[in-house]
């Protein structure tokens, strides 16, 4: 559509007057210094806000009205904002620029938006925002006493709470002193376990054991016999089951399911093993550390067996597995052991002095 516009274009004769020409404006179609109506201009604002540049230069190319990208963002930020309400919750926090400079953030806590920003922590910065704006009644805020200092300034009826963060950093900090201060008395507070009720059916022998491992291999070695049964090959049953020929082979083979499950090799026996028993109870007394056990239990018979610290740090290791740490309270207990020269010169744990300890079993002879 082209309208064809006239208007009046006037002059001033005045020789005071910096204006010397201007022309009437049509309410409604145009505006001074403006080369779109402001129904258009209206149209390219609000596809910027929706879409923003490529997106809204796109769409304004289908309308016919060709902008860059560049040009709709300038557009977009051309756009006055919405002036801001006072919030009644206010929240105060600091925030790094970079490296050691900060600056100041101020949030309405109640529509979660940003209000003000500013560098630095100042108080009397913020203090003079508050003074600004009356109406804050309650100030979130962190531990800073810069902010306390600004906020009591500023606005001295508002009430200063401190935010969820900051509060639950509060509070477990503090709950970690208390148990660490009582750490002595935790074991005596832990209750008993309940003895285990004994089971109604006799459990059976392990083959039998009825775990989804072996339902599934036996789910497959019937299956394997099923085809193979009726005459057809290796490869045939491979395809139609759609396994692995080689799988195939081992099933078919088989006299029995039992055979098909994978064995567990038997536990090789280590140099640590006579000493698993006192591990074990001073697990249970509360210390974990791989190295105080080894230095501190074993280090007479084993220190210098490098075998021997890695068995430590894996009977640790092993417990973590087993979730017997959580189960336990953590507490350290000094000991002091006796020692006494054995045969072949070697030196022999005897016993120890310790608090609350049971002597030692003394190792093998041919430990």
């Amino acid at each position: 559509m082209l309208i064809g516009l006239s208007v009046r274009r006037l002059f001033c004769d005045s020789p005071g007057c910096g204006r010397r020409t201007f022309a009437k404006q049509v309410e409604g179609l145009t505006v001074r210094y403006q080369r779109r109506s402001p129904l258009l201009q209206h149209l390219v604002e609000m596809t910027g806000v929706l879409l923003a540049g490529r997106g809204g230069a796109r769409l304004l190319q289908i309308l016919k009205v060709p902008l860059s990208r560049t040009s709709v963002l300038f557009h977009l930020m051309r756009l006055p904002l919405a002036p801001a309400a006072i919030p009644r919750v206010l929240g105060v926090d600091d925030f790094a620029l970079y490296a050691d400079v900060y600056g100041t953030l101020l949030v309405d806590a109640d529509t979660r938006l940003p209000i003000e920003l500013w560098a630095g922590r100042d108080a009397e910065q913020l203090a003079a925002w508050l003074r600004a704006h009356p109406g804050v009644e309650v100030v979130c805020r962190d531990g800073s006493l810069v902010y306390r200092q600004g906020i009591a300034d500023g606005a001295p009826t508002a009430v200063q709470v401190s935010d969820r963060f900051h509060l639950w950093q509060g509070l477990s900090k503090r709950i970690g002193d208390i148990a660490a201060a009582h750490r002595g008395c935790l074991p005596a507070a832990v209750p008993e376990p309940e003895p285990a009720p004994p089971s109604a059916t006799p459990a059976g022998p392990p083959d039998q054991a009825d775990t989804p491992a072996r339902r599934h291999t036996k789910r497959l070695f019937e299956a394997v016999h099923a085809v193979t049964d009726t005459g057809l090959s290796l490869s045939a049953t491979a395809r139609e089951l759609g396994l692995n020929r080689r799988t195939v082979g081992k099933y078919a083979r088989a006299a029995t399911w039992q055979d098909c499950v994978r064995r567990t090799r038997p536990r090789r026996t280590t140099s640590l093993d006579p000493y698993l028993e006192y591990l074990r109870q001073r697990w249970k007394e509360g210390e974990h550390t791989a190295t105080v056990l080894h230095q501190e239990d074993l280090g007479i018979e084993l220190r210098q067996s490098a075998s021997a610290g890695g068995g430590v740090k894996a009977f640790v290791v092993s417990a973590d597995a087993r979730g017997e740490r959580a189960s336990t309270a953590t507490h350290r207990m000094t000991v002091t052991l006796q020692v006494d020269t054995g045969p072949a010169g070697r030196d022999v744990l005897i016993g120890d002095t310790g608090r609350g300890l049971d002597p030692v079993p003394a190792p093998p002879a041919g430990m």
